[in-house]
């Protein structure tokens, strides 16, 4: 089961950040372009924030049922000084929790907006303060506190 929900959550991080690419993209260009919100707007801010809300789900699960996690839990004062283990008992989690409440918070004021440029500049910024976390805390295969490869299969 781990290692499915593995694969699953490392599948949908693709989701994630092409979902808040367009999502951002289309803010930027709405909110410097001054033009009109529309239902497609709406429906990008509502799909990326579903879609990272799944990926959070996945991610929970994952961290209950981790060994690596537990391995960290049990040994804090050892794996704490490792940065693999520390990295996802600790550091991984914290900054997506943070990125997955900044897209909720940023959607859901985006959403409140009267005007439709409100709504744009709301959403731009907010979804990418999440993508520049988001970003930094992906475990890619080019960064420095640990590597791990772009497409996990079964």
């Amino acid at each position: 089961m781990y290692s499915v929900l593995l694969t699953i959550h490392s599948l949908v991080r693709w989701l994630v950040l092409i979902s808040l690419l367009v999502a951002i993209c289309r803010a930027y260009k709405g909110w410097l372009g001054n033009e009109k919100y529309t239902r497609t707007d709406d429906a990008i801010r509502s799909a990326t924030v579903n879609i990272s809300h799944l990926q959070m789900v996945l991610g929970i699960v994952l961290y209950c049922i981790s060994p690596v996690v537990r391995y960290f839990m049990s040994y804090f004062k050892r794996a704490v000084h490792e940065r693999e283990i520390r990295f996802f008992g600790m550091e991984h989690i914290t900054m997506m929790l943070i990125a997955i409440v900044l897209i909720t918070i940023g959607s859901a004021k985006a959403k409140r907006q009267t005007t439709d440029r409100q709504r744009f500049r709301i959403m731009a910024i907010w979804f990418t303060i999440a993508l520049v976390i988001i970003f930094a805390s992906v475990p890619w295969h080019f960064s420095p506190f640990t590597r791990r490869p772009y497409f996990r299969w079964f």
